[in-house]
């Protein structure tokens, strides 16, 4: 995950292979077009909350309380500490709000939905990032000290949201009404594993970038395996990947207790997240060196594969 603000060539500072213009265009796009579905898909109401309203008004009225509340107090704790800036921290109360609202059970503690692997993604993260900080300002990698855009944070976290939407429930089940029967058939553990596996990915991509910038040494291009300054795009350490290995899998491990899946439901997430973490920088070595996509797509296309490979692994093995 390379930072959008970096000193570089002549009087912009742009060092990026594709034109200033265009990166900005891309990531407004992003914003505008995911960060509106986004928008929808957190003022939906999901069939568990639903079916809870339906029997109970007022544990169906306590439940939405407290995911409103949660994600409230997420985004700003989020622009207090500084991670994000105002947009950011609005893309990310809602995807808090998505990720409550198709994640959480209603038998159980509010802790054991998607909100445990969230909030273990954005220390690690967030200590990832603060970690070395003087040594990156001077590389002129330090991320901005505002914190992250709505458009990295979508880029980053909007798949893993999406993943446990109304929208991707009605996409899976052919746009028919769910009943409570569906969490018993392969459409709900498959949002979930998707959903886990993206989480793992953004957490994955971000350590590994931030500590393989700070303390890894030169890098290496996956393809061609040859050394390059550091902060080029597609480029790796081995430091950085072991890194961003570990932090991926324990928010896979995490993520599959807290999203109640059985260890082979988050194997498959957290091997899934891993590949994202090298797809990414196989995009970044390609499409983005050739300036054909910018950091924000080419992180929001990772979490995407990394979601659509759990998907398969587990029809293909486990279903």
């Amino acid at each position: 995950m390379d930072k959008e603000m970096q000193v570089g060539e002549r009087d912009t500072g742009w060092r990026k292979a594709i034109p200033e213009a265009r990166d900005r265009l891309q990531s407004k796009w992003l914003v505008g077009v995911v960060g509106t579905v986004l928008a929808l898909q957190t003022i939906s109401v999901h069939p568990q909350i639903y079916f809870l309203w339906a029997t109970d008004r007022t544990a169906g009225l306590i439940l939405i309380a407290k995911m409103v509340g949660i994600s409230v107090a997420f985004a700003c704790l989020v622009l207090a500490l500084r991670a994000a800036t105002l947009g950011g921290a609005l893309a990310g109360g809602m995807i808090c709000m998505i990720l409550l609202n198709g994640t959480v059970s209603p038998r159980e503690t509010i802790v054991r939905s998607g909100l445990t692997p969230l909030i273990v993604l954005f220390v690690l993260t967030f200590l990832a990032t603060r970690a070395g900080r003087r040594e990156k300002t001077r590389k002129g990698l330090a991320e901005n000290r505002r914190g992250r855009s709505a458009a990295q944070v979508i880029a980053n976290l909007a798949a893993a949201a999406l993943s446990v939407s109304w929208l991707t429930l009605n996409l899976l089940t052919g746009f028919e009404l769910p009943t409570e029967s569906y969490y018993l058939a392969w459409v709900h553990p498959v949002m979930m594993i998707m959903c886990l596996a993206a989480l793992t990915e953004a957490t994955a991509d971000t350590v590994s970038s931030e500590i393989g910038q700070a303390f890894g040494g030169a890098p290496m291009m996956l393809v061609g395996l040859r050394r390059v300054d550091i902060g080029t795009d597609g480029a790796v350490t081995l430091l950085g990947s072991g890194a961003g290995v570990v932090a991926g899998v324990l928010v896979a491990a995490v993520g599959a207790w807290a999203l109640r899946l059985g260890i082979l439901e988050g194997a498959i997430a957290g091997f899934a997240g891993v590949c994202g973490l090298f797809f990414d920088s196989l995009l970044g070595a390609t499409v983005e060196r050739r300036g054909w996509l910018g950091n924000d797509l080419v992180n929001f296309a990772s979490t995407v594969f990394a979601a659509m490979l759990a998907a398969a692994v587990y029809r293909l093995f486990m279903h």
